[in-house]
């Protein structure tokens, strides 16, 4: 299997440096990094990749058994890393990313020195039950899903925008829009349910690495019960809250985003 191929990787950055491994979130690519990779490649390897299905990845390896799951996602993950021999990765995940990166370190938890979680949900869906507050209703939820299956380039045009969440600048919005709509609509739809239907709330208090969170101030996808929520959960984490609205603080705001992550990293020693 060329995983070099298969996942679209490419290596950046100081190739001594500890490894930095950036993952996108739904409907995404790589390229949604490329504001922040100057920053890290100065001291980094910065290994970057496209989850099977996304981005330049070679399609032709795509299917909904595997990807019906985090664990699909979590498998590229490991996958690139035994390949490429990585050890000691600082593993930065965005949005849904980084619940797949607990699972993958759950996994696999040699392989990883540090968690960064950017914009992270454990669950998206609210849990009335226990008082927890995803930020979405069911009703929300199945609402969001019926209409990225009966029209996925309306739902990518209208859901960019409010994801990003920059209204004065709106060439964010359509750049989030024009990576939705080249998605492939069935593998777009599959990726979307296994996002949006997860639940990893259960997971958090088993990581064992040191864990950066970034939320934003204001944030439609994950709002600040979310963040305090998974800082709760995850023993020994630091919460940072950035100076950024939207959902994508990368593209937002990518020199706060480098900076917070570049501050955790040089406080150990990183």
């Amino acid at each position: 299997m060329d995983v070099r191929r298969r996942n679209n990787v490419v290596i950046t950055g100081r190739p001594d440096g500890p490894v930095v491994m950036p993952a996108h979130g739904f409907g995404c690519d790589q390229n949604m990094w490329r504001l922040m990779v100057p920053a890290l490649a100065e001291r980094y390897r910065v290994v970057l990749f496209d989850y099977v299905g996304s981005g330049r990845s070679d399609l032709a390896s795509w299917n909904p058994e595997r990807y019906a799951s985090l664990d699909g996602y979590a498998r590229d993950v490991l996958e690139i890393c035994e390949e490429l021999d990585l050890r000691d990765v600082i593993f930065v995940g965005h949005s849904v990313s980084a619940m797949i990166g607990v699972r993958a370190v759950a996994r696999a938890p040699h392989l990883f020195s540090e968690l960064v979680m950017v914009a992270p949900s454990p669950r998206y869906l609210d849990d009335p039950g226990t008082g927890y507050r995803g930020g979405f209703t069911e009703a929300d939820i199945e609402e969001l899903l019926d209409a990225l299956d009966s029209n996925y380039l309306g739902w990518s045009a209208a859901m960019a925008p409010v994801i990003m969440g920059n209204p004065g600048r709106p060439e964010l919005g359509e750049e989030l829009t024009e990576s939705f709509c080249a998605t492939d609509p069935t593998i777009a739809r599959v990726f979307a349910r296994t996002t949006f239907l997860s639940d990893t709330r259960d997971e958090l208090p088993g990581l064992r690495v040191p864990t950066l969170i970034l939320e934003c101030e204001r944030d439609p996808i994950a709002p600040r019960e979310v963040g305090a929520h998974v800082h709760a959960a995850i023993p020994g984490s630091t919460l940072v809250t950035l100076e950024a609205t939207g959902h994508c603080p990368h593209l937002s705001a990518p020199e706060a985003t480098a900076g917070a992550i570049l501050s955790f990293l040089r406080e150990r020693g990183r």
